[in-house]
């Protein structure tokens, strides 16, 4: 179960910030954040080696992307598309409306159940697939903060959610163009969970039965022409520090 947190704020200097927390098996072999595809050299996102897709990227109009599985759904099946490659015909459009308004026509029946998120710096949105029967829904993310994880947006039968989402709302902001990440940054690398709840339900997941946390993203997109931040931790969130994703 990965975990993507977004801040909406249009208007703002910058009107979206997003956090995300990738969990995997651990030995599933990736690539941190590069331009990996040469038919897309538009396109700055994490590869899976195993399946050839991304689980989070963004292209250079400014748009950005990220699947996470629904319960029940992870890894491959037979007869079934990776997932890994809604990412990236997402980013092959040049805002997240078009994005949204293209994967939400994708045939349902190649892929099992994810919920996705697409944004850019005026619109946000978050696409469902609840389960291998249902059509891909598309939902507006409204202002303010959302979490989304195998479960619906801010949905508080998530354990997780119900957990961090109040702590989220509590912390104090990124500021990027300050470069003060701090209070998000812990959050991501937190291992406490709610009480009663495993420890897969924390925000970082330690190594358990060889599944857990395998990489941490910060992204910020400005509401200017400047360029979008991304810090990138590979491993684990603590102590693995975050660098500028510079592709």
């Amino acid at each position: 179960m990965c975990t993507v947190v977004v801040l909406f704020r249009p208007g703002h200097a910058w009107p979206l910030i997003l956090a995300a927390n990738r969990d995997e098996m651990i030995e599933r072999p990736w690539r941190a954040p590069g331009r990996h595809w040469p038919d897309r050299p538009r396109v700055v996102a994490g590869q899976d080696e195993l399946a050839g897709g991304t689980w989070l990227g963004r292209n250079d109009e400014g748009v950005v992307a990220g699947i996470l599985n629904r319960p029940g759904s992870l890894g491959p099946r037979a007869g079934k598309r990776s997932r890994g490659e809604l990412p990236l015909a997402a980013l092959d459009r040049v805002d997240a409306r078009a994005a949204a308004d293209a994967l939400a026509r994708v045939d349902p029946g190649a892929y099992r159940s994810f919920n996705m998120v697409v944004a850019d710096r005026r619109s946000a949105f978050w696409l469902r697939r609840a389960d291998e029967t249902d059509m891909i829904e598309s939902f507006p993310i409204p202002e303010g903060l959302s979490m989304i994880t195998a479960h619906d947006r801010n949905d508080s039968a998530s354990a997780r959610i119900r957990y961090y989402l109040p702590l989220f709302a509590e912390a104090t902001p990124p500021d990027p163009g300050a470069d003060d990440w701090a209070d998000w940054r812990a959050l991501l690398a937190s291992g406490e969970t709610a009480p009663g709840a495993g420890p897969r339900e924390a925000m970082f997941i330690a190594p358990d039965r060889g599944y857990g946390t395998v990489s941490s993203s910060l992204v910020a997109l400005p509401a200017n022409a400047a360029a979008p931040i991304w810090l990138f931790a590979p491993g684990f969130p603590n102590p693995a520090p975050f660098a500028p994703v510079t592709a």
